[in-house]
């Protein structure tokens, strides 16, 4: 027996006629009568009774009408859910950022859960060669990243999607920051303050891109400290430690009264922000509508 018996037997039980159901599903009445029977005999029971004008459901017809009806009901939905699915409004999407670009998320996420509700998340935090590899192992789809992706991918391998770059601001110590009327500082006089770099022994890009400034202004950062934690050098930051420069949207995810937050006042450098895949995995819709909302916030 198959489903497309089970919907014939539904439509004569609703009928109560061979003649109205066969005219019903566009076919004649001899090959309905023939798959009524063959499913009688493949039962071993008597589904109807013949009346003289209609035909009602024995109790093994009733059985089956409400077997039927329900697995019907489960199919319709099944065939729903997996469309939805495939469509990208249902299902978990499994993403990764980059610590430093975890402020640049809500609005997106939050434009995203607007329209596609039924989508829940999987979010992983961590640095370029962590999330370079759940992505290499398919453990997510995409991260939001500082531009390069510094992992073990191959750049080639890689599709990138850019996002408004990021401009640097400096971070003092609240009782370190000099009175300033447009509240914001100069090279010259960031390298005279001990300097926290943020750096790893393989993600060194932002901390080159920094140095590069100092030097082409004639100077050298007094570097006391190299961390790989943006949260560690904000506390350090904090305590008076040094001082550092970080893309501006960090500060979002880090705010505090002990650091003071300022404009490079003779230098406009920016991070390079992007969603970063695998150009050899075929994005998931919901994935690709998660695009979509980091295009609608920018407009």
């Amino acid at each position: 027996m198959d489903i497309r018996q089970l919907k014939y037997f539904l439509t004569i039980a609703q009928e109560k006629q061979i003649t109205r159901a066969a005219k019903l599903l566009h076919m004649e009445q001899p090959p309905l009568s023939r798959q009524l029977m063959l499913m009688e005999e493949e039962l071993g029971a008597k589904l109807f009774e013949r009346g003289h004008k209609e035909l009602t459901l024995t109790a093994a017809g009733e059985l089956l009408k409400g077997k039927a009806e329900a697995l019907l009901l489960q199919l319709d939905e099944t065939v729903n859910e997996v469309k939805e699915l495939e469509a990208g409004v249902r299902g978990t999407l499994s993403i990764g950022a980059v610590v430093s670009c975890v402020s640049i998320l809500p609005g997106p996420i939050q434009l995203f859960r607007g329209k596609y509700p039924s989508v829940t998340y999987k979010i992983a935090e961590g640095d370029h060669y962590a999330l370079g590899e759940m992505l290499n192992n398919r453990a997510i789809e995409l991260v939001v990243s500082r531009l390069p992706f510094e992992s073990d991918i191959l750049p080639t391998r890689l599709a990138v999607h850019p996002l408004p770059s990021d401009p640097y601001v400096a971070l003092l110590p609240a009782a370190w920051a000099p009175a300033s009327s447009d509240h914001a500082i100069s090279i010259e006089e960031l390298a005279k303050f001990d300097f926290i770099t943020l750096k790893t022994d393989k993600t060194i890009r932002m901390h080159e891109h920094i140095v590069q400034e100092f030097k082409r202004k004639g100077l050298e950062p007094n570097l006391i400290g190299e961390c790989s934690s943006v949260a560690i050098i904000m506390s350090l930051v904090a305590a008076g430690i040094g001082v550092t420069v970080f893309p501006k949207s960090v500060i979002a995810s880090f705010p505090s009264d002990q650091v003071t937050v300022l404009e490079l006042r003779d230098a406009h450098i920016e991070s390079d922000v992007g969603i970063v895949w695998l150009k050899d995995q075929k994005l998931s819709r919901r994935a690709k509508h998660f695009i979509a909302c980091f295009e609608a916030e920018q407009v």
